[in-house]
């Protein structure tokens, strides 16, 4: 695994990286322990997972906990914090990665209420432990971030819009969060090679993630991304608060 940060740039960092029992947010929350931070493990329902990265972690000279959480719970969420504020003391990265939407048997606006209205909730909740010079980061796709302008494949359209709203909810409250010089960025990537999301987009549109990739020349793998994620919970925040991943042709023209 290739991590961008230094070892021991965070010591004395605290993180919480949503849904990394696997995938991005498994090797992002790693990289973070690799570079010192005492990081969260957060899962839904993958706690054997959890507890296996937890372990990984630890045996390589980390600090880590498991915490499980389901995102759509107040309450759920409401104990997370509890856990971290027991433990920890307080946050000073939150990385937003967990997201879904095109999960089978699912309510058919669990998609809006996970990527928009938990993220919200999240964040609120959240505040309570966030020090004060804390960064947070939120990870999303280009095809969600540019969905007002350019359409995307329709199997992914809900979830797309409903990462917009999510972003753009968040993004309202930058200047509570300026209030106390807490950072925050979003990570737009193109389609990832290797995530949940890419397999249910492939099973449901059998070539997708080819043609995409095929688009696009090349597509970042779950380790390529992760480093991105990472590197954005210390890098300087740009400008417009997002930081690009990938090639960007086809969406800004």
């Amino acid at each position: 695994m290739t991590n961008p940060l230094a070892a021991g740039s965070l010591t004395g960092k605290r993180a919480l990286v949503t849904g990394s029992s696997r995938g991005i947010g498994a090797d992002t929350v790693t990289m973070l322990a690799e570079a010192g931070a005492r990081v969260v493990v957060n899962f839904r329902n993958k706690e054997k997972r959890a507890l296996q990265l937890v372990d990984k972690i630890q045996a390589a000279g980390g600090e880590a906990i498991a915490i499980g959480a389901d995102l759509t719970d107040p309450a759920s969420v409401a104990g997370m914090f509890d856990r971290i504020r027991e433990e920890f003391g307080g946050l000073d990265i939150l990385v937003m990665n967990a997201s879904g939407g095109m999960e089978s048997g699912m309510a058919e606006d669990y998609a809006m209420r996970l990527n928009r209205d938990a993220q919200v909730q999240l964040l609120e909740a959240a505040l309570e432990v966030l020090d004060e010079g804390a960064r947070v980061v939120f990870v999303t796709s280009h095809q969600a971030h540019f969905i007002k302008t350019v359409p995307t494949m329709p199997e992914y359209e809900q979830v797309a819009l409903s990462k917009r709203a999510g972003e753009d909810a968040l993004r309202a409250m930058i200047p509570q969060l300026e209030e106390r010089n807490i950072g925050f960025v979003v990570v737009s990537g193109d389609m990832i090679e290797g995530t949940i999301t890419a397999t249910l987009l492939e099973r449901a549109n059998p070539g997708a993630i080819s043609a995409r990739k095929e688009a696009a020349g090349k597509l970042y793998n779950v380790n390529e991304f992760a480093a991105e994620v990472a590197s954005a919970a210390i890098d300087p925040v740009p400008d417009d608060n997002t930081r690009y991943v990938g090639d960007l042709s086809d969406f800004t023209g």
